[in-house]
């Protein structure tokens, strides 16, 4: 293995992962001092009855939140930012508990900063390192299995009056504790249980091949990968299995971890283009544009795609496959991932671009759109990181395979 010269790791969140993981909540606030806790959420999770787990499992301790929020929206917004922390301030909280995927948790770490500031303008905030001092404690609580939110240093905020998304990025916005239950995935949907759980994978792979790679982020990026291609299909197929459920909640971790230190690139790249043009959630689009991220970058990444095979399929099949086929087993592994997940959902897990449909039946990605989504993905910064450059007629490229659903022509793809 040929070490890189330099890299950086860091992650300081403490991770408490269990069946009753939540039962530690008390203690953990109390070990950084803080009485008066504001839970953060939206209405799904409320309405699921996860609030009330947890706060049952506070009140073990007779400890009860002193200030609840349950309307974030599926898009983190700046002026719910402002009104949580309205309610914060008003209520005396000392600190945060968000519990929810990554709209809530974003909206949170926003709220951190305006709290903790004592700031009314989110916006002087943005960009990466304009955040100088420790915030409030913060407690994580995920319910999804697929952002890895709970254990990143970033987070988004749209600002829906101006049309803009800002992103916030310093490692004080790392909660202090990020909690790991079963009990919060448990309820989750097949059809989001597939894709977020895609979307965790994505994180994984594309940290392990893309140009900022380390030696510390491949070890939670191949953990993540294992402990993914193990469960996600048995979850799919039976969805009350909290062994599952908890393993792929800690791939997730896992997985935040390594691409929050080792960055993404051309799946995520193309996958933020889509959600903005078309409004596709983040996880459909890592599912299916995997492959296509893979097939891109296989001739400068070959090395690293075929190591990927031995947690996605085993020791056996790893060994069984010659060196030189091991990349390309990759791919076809996770297209058949894809595939099992599809037919585990009786169809409701898309495959391709073109299978992307909302609950009324429209088709959500038009090939139309398609010159829109390549246009938008060029300003992506996530294309920094992707081993192979990309201009307007290599997106135009995989976005038309990915539409139809067919594997890239690899001849045509540039070798610089």
């Amino acid at each position: 293995m040929q070490l890189p010269a330099y890299y950086e790791f860091c992650n300081t969140v403490k991770t408490i992962v269990g069946h009753k993981a939540l039962e530690q909540i008390p203690q953990s606030l109390k070990a950084i001092n803080a009485q008066r806790p504001m839970i953060v959420t939206d209405k799904g999770i409320e309405q699921a009855g996860l609030i009330k787990i947890v706060q049952a499992a506070m009140q073990k301790s007779k400890l009860k939140a002193a200030a609840l929020f349950d309307n974030v929206p599926a898009d983190s917004d700046v002026k719910v930012v402002n009104e949580v922390a309205k309610i914060y301030r008003a209520k005396k909280c000392d600190s945060i508990i968000a519990v929810g995927g990554g709209s809530v948790l974003d909206t949170a770490k926003g709220t951190n900063i305006l709290v903790s500031e004592n700031a009314t303008d989110l916006m002087q905030f943005a960009g990466y390192g304009n955040i100088k001092r420790k915030l409030r404690p913060f407690v994580a609580v995920p319910t999804t299995a697929g952002t890895g939110s709970e254990v990143t240093s970033v987070a988004v905020i749209a600002n829906h009056e101006k049309n803009i998304k800002m992103a916030f990025g310093s490692l004080f916005l790392l909660p202090d504790y990020a909690i790991i239950d079963s009990r919060m995935t448990k309820t989750l949907p097949t059809t989001i249980t597939a894709f977020t759980g895609m979307d965790a994978l994505t994180h994984a792979v594309e940290a392990y091949f893309c140009l900022a790679k380390n030696p510390l982020s491949d070890t939670t990026a191949l953990a993540a990968i294992q402990l993914i291609a193990q469960n996600i299909v048995n979850v799919v197929k039976k969805p009350s299995d909290l062994d599952g459920r908890l393993a792929l909640a800690l791939a997730s971790n896992l997985a935040g971890m390594a691409f929050s230190n080792s960055m993404v690139g051309l799946v995520h790249n193309i996958g933020h283009a889509i959600g903005g043009v078309c409004g596709v959630p983040h996880g459909v689009c890592m599912n299916i544009l995997l492959p296509y991220g893979l097939e891109y970058n296989m001739h400068k990444r070959a090395q690293y795609i075929g190591e990927l095979l031995y947690p996605l399929a085993g020791e056996e099949v790893y060994n069984k496959t010659p060196g030189k086929e091991r990349p390309l087993k990759t791919v076809e592994y996770i297209r058949k991932l894809i595939q099992d997940l599809h037919d585990a959902t009786d169809g409701r897990h898309p495959r391709y671009l073109k299978e992307v449909y909302d609950r009324t039946g429209r088709q959500m990605i038009p090939k139309d759109k398609l010159p829109d989504i390549a246009r938008t993905a060029m300003s992506d910064p996530a294309q920094f990181y992707n081993p192979e450059d990309l201009d307007y007629n290599d997106y135009i490229m995989v976005l038309e395979a990915a539409w139809e659903g067919i594997p890239l022509d690899r001849k045509k793809i540039k070798k610089g």
